[in-house]
């Protein structure tokens, strides 16, 4: 939950603190399709992704129960990372999301150039 968040208005709004912003459910698909894995490869698995906030977001979602974190004591140090039971609950019901964008894709996309395009226009 974020710092100083008042409780859940519904579980949408729990649901959203869980999974907002632009990496979390790539990192949840990458996880999914993947497996468990090591940190630099799930930033290969997550393209555009920094070091640091691909750290900040596995942080914030083996917080929130998502991810599991398995630090193994040795020479170097290996840490691999997982999905929980409720992570994996999570990503199941983002599928019909993912469906819906792959359904959409070409129209969103459509309707982004053209509000770039009417922007553009309105300045020249």
């Amino acid at each position: 939950m974020a710092k100083g968040k008042a409780p859940y208005a519904c579980g949408l709004d729990a649901a959203v603190d869980v999974v907002g912003g632009k990496w979390k459910p790539m990192i949840l698909w990458a996880l999914h399709a993947g497996g468990t894995l090591r940190f630099g490869e799930l930033r290969r698995h997550v393209p555009g992704v920094s070091e640091k906030m691909l750290i900040q977001q596995l942080r914030e979602m083996e917080a929130d129960g998502i991810v599991h974190r398995e630090v193994y004591r040795e020479v170097p140090p290996k840490v691999e990372y997982s999905l929980t039971d409720l992570g994996q609950s999570l990503n199941k019901a983002l599928e019909p999301l993912g469906l819906w964008g792959d359904e959409h894709m070409a129209r969103i996309v459509a309707n982004q150039e053209a509000k770039v395009a009417a922007a553009a226009a309105r300045i020249a």
